[in-house]
């Protein structure tokens, strides 16, 4: 009679399967909670005692770490000696491991957890006992997921899984323990201060497959990091079809931009950069004034907001062709209107949390580069203004804003704020020169009695010079140029403001 050892934390369609184990002749053994479950549900399992002749201890600490389990795991079916050291030690074998691991990651992202509390929910038992099934496929099939209980008993019940299947669980099975330990490794790491680890892991829990990646031809899947990240790894989807690659990554960069406002916020993005961005007293006028920025660009773009999605903002976006909407709430009376772009998505999401692994990743051929996310803002206290004038209290205002939204906008990034809205951006330009025609293109009359964000330092005055020109008002950038004494002088010469900030924005 074959044998199945069952520990999992996750009891999701637990019953269900034990069932179809024990209809298929497999006799059930249990640790803890999950023999209490299975019995609960009227199932014949016995505790895990007596595969080992001794008793749990220690609060659980000490269950299966012993030779009458591990002996049963790792034994290899096709060595003799290794069936003779059982035989002669009266241990069976065990054919069947099922475990998931105990809820590291809920529990520490429960307000006021203590620390002594999180590390009692570090499982020891349990990842030994997956590790040494994934090791010993071949002769034990190894499941972590109660997503695949159906699979393996279907698989099961037509004989047996072949090599290629228990290595995939077997994959699966160390993807789940690595996973589990990075996660508790972040968590031992958290508040320190001492640079990054000389080994870093990256924990992640599948979201959902995708269609495909930036283009056709790339295959693609979206992870989120972890049960609770907030932002658009935590999102929830009302409407629309499947979420794509770059779908993702503009409402990641609509939402981030958004809620770095304090006050009612709308962001159109095309490609990662806005092309419409506005702050008013209500949605629907931001969402206006966004829209008014570009026109031309704002068609198919992704629009998100940082106040709950109302009727009125829901009836001027289905105006035109949007392919995502991202909120924080959508609201029950604007349901019904954005129905009516059945195809375009719909997504709620929270405000990004710091999480457990709380870093801006990005990959590189044979490498990552991990730093950590830039939320620096924007502080009038730490400006200095370095012209002879200074800004009048509604161009601090206007600056205030370009300083939030430029930090947001692809390198070489040039903003032009008015009014509470971005009337012109250059983005992502190999010349700053560049940057500042493209955004005083984009503005055209509306340039006049605008103010100038700019991500990173003036090289020369020659970029400030086409904006002076434009009819630019007052200037923020963070300084730090050789060239900065003509650059100022440009501005005095021009009659405009100008404040340095000290700190830049590059966003590559």
């Amino acid at each position: 009679m074959p044998t199945a050892l069952l520990s999992v934390s996750d009891k999701t369609g637990l019953a269900a399967f034990a069932r179809g184990l024990q209809r298929l002749g497999y006799e059930l053994f249990a640790t803890g909670t999950t023999l209490q479950a299975l019995q609960g549900a009227a199932l014949d399992a016995r505790p895990v005692s007596e595969l080992t002749g001794f008793p749990e201890m220690m609060d659980g600490r000490i269950k299966t770490l012993h030779p009458g389990v591990h002996a049963g795991i790792l034994a290899r079916r096709d060595k003799p000696d290794h069936m003779r050291a059982l035989a002669e030690h009266g241990l069976r074998e065990i054919d069947l491991v099922c475990c998931n691991l105990y809820p590291f990651v809920a529990t520490v992202l429960q307000p006021d957890v203590t620390f002594e509390h999180a590390v009692e929910q570090i499982d020891i038992g349990g990842p030994a006992m997956i590790r040494a099934a994934a090791k010993n496929h071949e002769s034990v099939v190894v499941l972590v997921r109660p997503q695949r209980y159906s699979e393996i008993l279907g698989a099961l019940n037509e004989g047996t899984l072949d090599v290629h299947a228990r290595r995939r669980l077997a994959a699966e099975a160390y993807a789940h323990t690595s996973a589990y330990d990075a996660w508790i490794a972040a968590y031992m790491r958290s508040g320190e201060a001492n640079g990054f680890p000389g080994e870093i892991s990256i924990p992640g829990l599948l979201a959902q497959p995708l269609k495909y990646g930036e283009n056709e031809h790339q295959k693609a899947a979206f992870y989120r990091l972890g049960p609770d990240s907030g932002g658009i790894g935590g999102a929830s989807q009302v409407q629309g079809g499947p979420l794509g690659f770059n779908n993702i990554q503009d409402a990641s960069a609509a939402f981030q931009l958004v809620m770095d406002f304090a006050q009612p916020a709308v962001a159109i993005v095309k490609h990662m950069n806005p092309c419409g961005l506005a702050v008013a007293e209500d949605t629907a006028t931001a969402y206006r004034m966004a829209y008014e920025s570009d026109r031309v660009s704002a068609f198919g773009g992704i629009v998100a907001t940082n106040r709950p999605l109302d009727r009125s903002t829901a009836e001027l976006i289905v105006q035109i062709v949007t392919h995502v909407v991202i909120a924080p709430e959508v609201m029950d009376e604007s349901r019904d209107v954005l129905a009516r772009r059945k195809n375009m998505i719909v997504l709620v999401a929270d405000p990004p949390r710091k999480g457990l692994f709380d870093y801006d990743v990005r990959s590189v051929p044979g490498g990552l580069l991990i730093q950590e996310w830039d939320r620096a803002g924007f502080d009038r206290a730490s400006c200095r203004t370095v012209t002879m004038r200074a800004p009048t209290e509604p161009e601090w205002q206007q600056l205030g804003l370009a300083w939030t939204a430029v930090k947001h906008v692809k390198s070489n990034a040039i903003v032009l704020f008015k009014d509470g809205a971005a009337v012109g951006v250059g983005a992502g330009q190999m010349s700053r020169v560049e940057a500042v025609q493209l955004a005083v293109q984009r503005a055209g009359e509306r340039s006049h009695g605008s103010v100038l964000a700019s991500d990173a330092f003036f090289p020369f005055p020659d970029g400030l010079e086409h904006g002076i020109r434009a009819g630019v008002t007052a200037v923020i950038q963070p300084g730090g140029s050789v060239k900065d004494a003509d650059v100022i002088a440009a501005a005095d010469a021009a009659g405009i403001a100008m404040v340095v900030t000290g700190v830049r924005h590059f966003k590559h």
